[in-house]
């Protein structure tokens, strides 16, 4: 089912909602049918379909399902006649004949079933077992045709983003998607002897009451201190690279827009020179102003003599 432009940011899903949604994504993938998967625990199709399209994470796990499902059936299916047995078919005007079977193609229904099927899972193989081929025959294709090789990469694109969305929305507290655990009560501990429950509390005493560190700067198994060092500077640099580009492409669109720059000092608008007024008639004591003598913030030198 394409996707028909979900909310990037819904109201978050209750715990009740989220089990609601989890199930009927289990009884999808497994029987490829959002009628059936909703019958099958009391759901109507209507309640997933409006939660489908205010939500996008739900809308990429509901494609992806079907992908799942698709591709599990391709491969369960084994009523395809063989190349060169005869087989029925019946024709366009409803007549029923005798043909020998042809070997399977790729078509443009094939090709645009991968494609959907890739822009919702991000994987090829498992978009190409739900068209029905082999990865290897749209790899083929992606060779032989500059348009499908396009549409490709866009529905690969296309995937990465909705499965980038919906793993940040599974990070968010209020997603309740990975959280049943916490309700149910928890098992028996283990036995074991005060030598093993001290071993256990070594091994995980920095990840649970110190800061672990992050995997992707730990220093790997026999990796010198020095290439250590010179990979995360290598890594601080890109990043800085990247942050330098972004800010280069933000100010080209600012300069093409013609917007000011947020960084420059503020102009401020010089009020009109008829407006200034050099002598104050607050005061109806003071003198009138003498035009042949300069002011300096509404006084004349004499007067600051005199003060």
């Amino acid at each position: 089912m394409p996707s028909t432009g979900p909310s990037t940011n819904p109201r978050p899903f209750n715990r009740r909602q989220a089990q609601e949604n989890q199930a009927f994504l289990a009884a999808l993938r497994r029987t490829g049918n959002v009628r059936e998967a909703a019958r099958s625990l009391g759901y109507h199709r209507s309640t997933m379909v409006k939660r489908r399209n205010r939500d996008a994470a739900f809308a990429a796990e509901w494609d992806a399902a079907l992908a799942l499902a698709h591709a599990r059936l391709n491969a369960a299916e084994r009523a395809e006649p063989v190349e060169g047995e005869p087989h029925i078919i019946r024709t366009a005007a409803g007549r029923l004949q005798l043909r020998r079977a042809q070997p399977r193609r790729l078509d443009r229904a094939a090709e645009q079933a991968f494609l959907a099927a890739l822009s919702a899972t991000a994987n090829v193989r498992l978009s190409a077992a739900a068209a029905g081929f082999s990865h290897s025959a749209f790899y083929a294709r992606r060779r032989e045709s500059p348009a499908f090789a396009r549409e490709m990469r866009l529905a690969l694109e296309m995937g990465y983003e909705r499965l980038e969305m919906a793993l940040l929305e599974a990070a968010d507290p209020d997603s309740y998607r990975d959280d049943a655990w916490r309700y149910n009560d928890p098992p028996p501990i283990p036995q074991m002897s005060a030598g093993e429950a001290l071993q256990l509390l070594h091994l995980h005493q920095k990840e649970v009451r110190l800061q672990a560190e992050p995997a992707h700067i730990k220093r790997r198994r026999g990796e010198s201190r020095e290439a250590h060092s010179f990979r995360l500077a290598a890594m601080y640099e890109a990043r800085l690279q990247r942050d330098r580009e972004a800010f280069d492409i933000a100010e080209a669109e600012r300069r093409a827009a013609g917007e000011p720059s947020p960084f420059g000092p503020k102009v401020l608008p010089l009020p009109a020179l008829d407006q200034v007024k050099g002598w104050s008639k607050a005061d109806p004591a003071k003198r009138p102003q003498d035009r042949e003598r300069p002011m300096f913030g509404g006084w004349r030198i004499g007067d600051w003599k005199k003060e």
